[in-house]
């Protein structure tokens, strides 16, 4: 099928709006991205890397098996366009925050694609009601020290439930021997994986017979690590403008209830949404701090935000 594009201006809404790919395509430069004329629509078997890792632990792609889970996850991953290319744009904005903190606990880079398969970057909830982008349960976030309750609920502090998934997944490690059955044990629990292993009478999460949802999960990471480490090799066309970018902010420290959220927004110039979109941990429009505990609110830098008065 063939696509003639008549002016610039369609060819803009095309690049934009349609579902393409083309694994052969170079991504465009900034200067002749909108001379670009999309002719075809084709779909193309994935080729499958040579080597692929997780953590510095190979995946065994020898074995039949092993390859065409790995090749499923990839297609299905690649041409998810509209996904895809989210996860380019919310990965600008939000990696630079979890990296770190991944650095700073000696966990692998790598495991900050478990958080774009756990909620896609956002603060999602899930039906067993696990929150935050790293989609922590209510009971493991008040194990690790987090405040959860219907005022404040830090599962949703990118930051501070970062640092718990960190340490769930050192022990996890520590238990299991491997990062990436760590990683499932993400998904299963270090109980769920571990009992597992020894009831089947392998040590490897590659050699283990699993449901469909923790059969497929690290093959997911993986496979998105591969795609966004590579957006030119699996067809995905943006330019750095395109993506998401972090507001840069302050922090107000506050250590007495806060009655309403609304005219405490107002004082720096902002509105409640916009305090929202930086603080979704703060749960309620007032906070009750009966403990008069200090709590640290993220406000954006002037002039990021135009609010009316």
């Amino acid at each position: 099928m063939k696509i003639v594009q008549k002016s610039l201006a369609i060819v803009g809404l095309a690049v934009l709006g349609m579902l393409f790919i083309n694994a052969f395509q170079n991504a465009p430069t900034d200067e002749n991205f909108e001379k670009k004329i999309i002719n075809d629509y084709n779909v193309y078997a994935i080729q499958m890397p040579p080597y692929l890792e997780f953590a510095g632990e190979a995946v065994p792609l020898s074995n039949p098996d092993i390859y065409e889970r790995m090749d499923k996850e990839l297609l299905v991953n690649t041409y998810w366009q509209s996904n895809g290319l989210l996860m380019f744009k919310r990965a600008k904005k939000y990696f630079p925050i979890i990296e770190p903190i991944l650095a700073k606990h000696g966990v692998p880079d790598d495991f900050k694609y478990l958080a774009v398969i756990e909620s896609g970057l956002t603060d999602a909830r899930s039906p067993a009601g696990a929150s935050g982008f790293w989609q922590i349960m209510k009971a493991t976030g008040r194990e690790y020290g987090l405040e959860v309750n219907d005022n404040v609920d830090e599962r949703y502090h990118l930051e501070k439930a970062t640092e718990v998934a960190c340490e769930y997944l050192k022990k996890a490690k520590e238990s299991l021997g491997s990062w990436t059955s760590a990683a499932a044990a993400y998904n299963a629990g270090n109980y769920g994986i571990s009992k597992r292993l020894e009831a089947q009478k392998v040590s490897s999460y590659y050699d283990l017979l699993l449901g469909e949802e923790t059969g497929r999960y690290v093959f997911r990471i993986i496979a998105l690590k591969e795609i966004l480490s590579n957006p030119d090799k699996y067809g995905f066309n943006f330019r750095d403008k395109d993506l998401y970018k972090s507001i840069p902010t302050y922090q107000v420290a506050v250590d007495t209830a806060v009655t309403d959220f609304a005219n405490f927004a107002k004082q720096f110039g902002i509105n409640y949404k916009i305090l929202k979109l930086h603080n979704p941990w703060l749960r309620e429009p007032h906070l009750n701090n009966n403990s008069r505990k200090q709590y640290f609110i993220d406000i954006p830098r002037e002039g990021f935000y135009q609010t009316n008065p």
